[in-house]
């Protein structure tokens, strides 16, 4: 035999000799045995399966190596990682929500870790006449002019679902958006029990599955909207197009997860496969996502009504942009979910190479809203990877009105980025529904920490206006953020970006934007499908 087989004929070789000496000398042997025949038998098991090629050649040594490899991210993020690398957070950013959150101290000695003079760099620009601003509470009004208006925070809540986050997940982030006067966005799952309990402002977000609103069929059904719209704990309500991990994928919940509370949440049996569609049934075209938006704004007595949506097919989205045009019907709200937005699980296929990541996809829609004159009736909130106020900060510079964040708030709660939220073992009692996991997390001390968290980050916004030297967030520009594109060639984004000019788009295509030029003069308000320069494109390749 070769030393494939070493360990497994060594731990057979100690069983014997623990055994002889045992009997012979002494019964604290029995230990040594009883630990080296389980191995030995383990190694018996190994060669005796079919299924595992490294198990039938590496008997009891191929599991040192299991062992390992089931380890390898924990080494690598506590003991390898630098502390500026984003897997998908760094280091850096996790400690300053930790700090935050737990309001402790989160300056930083002797300078800054990053390469100031590395490709993507960033900074806002200073003034040498700084302003002083007393207030951090900056708020935008949504659905200005409507019934219901609601003035959202600069920062809130992201989706996430009670399914995907626990039970007391859901409970200290809605009690910490209530402590910290935010909103608190509950994911296509609906609105639980759970989201009730401290009366904390809500966003209910309406999937292609229309949890909470759906007939025994899974069809949008109006009157179970209505109820749960009338809710004065629901101040917006948000249509889901598609998110930033996996748009145009849809997902199942399996049965085995459809829990009496579930059920009750989404309007489901119990123990039956819980489908979300890839597409929406109540629509199919961008004027029938518009007249739905409308009909949902009815339903809820005027409550704004906006949408979500990573941005795709840029044919797709300027559509509804026409269609806003034909139809006069306007979204109160716009949420772009970037690429690099999280979820629970998704294929990596949908993680690593769907969707256009929130800058690019952020410059799309507040272009295409600009250039046919809508921008100042429409709400625009981004979300994707926002954990600090220089984040905040640049993402108002380049068109955004408030900012979502999911992960971030996460981390507050005490993520540890185990990436077990797939698994139902998630360490921390955040992403599983175990109750001997959950029922450890702490309502009352994570909900402050919630609240903290989003507090110290408004604050470190406010810092930086002041800095730069003006009074209010509505201010900041694209001017403003400084990047560096090569090693001597530093450009504002003012300057990277080409920013439309009111109602530019209501005349001819500008040159200078290749997207619009490509696409928009072909995208229709009547369909998504690809205009027909798109289909002889597939034409020509075909053939």
């Amino acid at each position: 035999m070769t030393y494939r087989y070493t360990a497994w004929f060594a731990c057979i070789a100690i069983c014997l000799l623990a055994v002889v000496l045992a009997l012979a000398w002494s019964p604290g042997w029995w230990w040594l045995a009883g630990v080296a025949g389980a191995l030995s038998l383990l190694g018996l098991a190994d060669v005796s399966q079919r299924t595992s090629t490294l198990r039938q050649l590496y008997p009891v040594l191929i599991h040192f190596r299991y062992g390992l490899e089931s380890v390898g991210p924990e080494i690598r993020q506590y003991f390898i990682e630098r502390d500026a690398e984003e897997v998908p957070f760094s280091r850096e950013q996790r400690a300053l929500v930790y700090q935050r959150a737990k309001r402790v101290q989160d300056t930083v000695p002797f300078g800054t870790i990053h390469d100031v003079y590395g490709n993507d760099y960033e900074w806002i620009n200073h003034s040498l006449v700084p302003t002083h601003l007393a207030d951090h509470d900056f708020r935008v009004t949504v659905g200005e002019g409507g019934a219901a208006p609601y003035e959202a925070s600069l920062f809130n809540i992201s989706a996430m679902s009670f399914g995907s986050l626990s039970a007391n997940a859901i409970r200290a982030l809605n009690l910490g958006a209530k402590h910290g006067g935010f909103y608190h966005d509950t994911g296509e799952g609906s609105i639980s029990s759970y989201h009730r309990e401290h009366g904390g402002d809500l966003v209910w977000e309406i999937g292609s599955g229309y949890f909470g609103c759906r007939d025994a069929e899974g069809r949008f059904d109006p009157a179970r909207f209505a109820d749960n719209a009338a809710d004065p704990q629901v101040k917006m309500v948000e249509i889901k197009l598609s998110q930033g991990a996996k748009p145009g994928h849809g997902g199942m919940l399996p049965a085995a997860k459809v829990t009496p509370e579930i059920a009750l949440a989404r309007g489901v049996p119990v123990g039956v496969d819980c489908i979300s569609p890839a597409q929406h049934s109540a629509f199919g075209s961008p004027v029938g996502l518009l007249e739905f938006v409308a009909a949902l704004r009815e339903l809820a007595g005027g409550k704004p009504v906006g949408f979500k949506l990573a941005i795709g097919h840029p044919w797709e989205w300027f559509g509804v942009a026409k269609a806003m045009r034909e139809t006069g019907i306007l979204p109160d709200f716009i949420v772009v979910d970037g690429a690099e937005g999280g979820t629970g699980a998704a294929p990596v296929e949908f993680v690593n190479h769907i969707g256009v990541p929130l800058q690019e996809a952020l410059m799309l829609v507040h272009n295409t809203l600009v250039g046919v004159d809508l921008r100042d009736r429409i709400r625009v909130g981004a979300a994707g990877r926002i954990t600090s106020g220089f984040d905040i900060a640049r993402t108002l510079a380049m068109g955004a009105d408030f900012c979502n964040a999911g992960r971030a708030f996460m981390f507050s709660l005490g993520c540890i980025q185990a990436r077990s939220c797939h698994n139902d073992r998630c360490p921390t009692g955040i992403a599983t529904q175990d109750p001997r996991r959950w029922t450890h997390l702490d309502v009352e001390g994570k909900a402050e920490r919630v609240a903290h968290y989003h507090r110290n980050t408004m604050l470190g916004f406010r810092d930086l206006l002041c800095a730069a030297g003006l009074s209010s967030p509505a201010e900041l520009g694209p001017e403003h953020i400084v990047r560096r594109v090569s090693g001597n060639h530093v450009s504002s984004l003012a300057n990277i970006y080409h920013f439309l000019q009111p109602g530019e788009l209501l005349g001819d295509v500008p040159e200078r934007h290749a997207v619009f030029r490509a696409f928009w003069a072909d995208a229709r308000a009547d369909t998504f499908a690809p205009p027909p320069r798109v289909l002889e494109m597939r034409a020509s390749k075909s053939h």
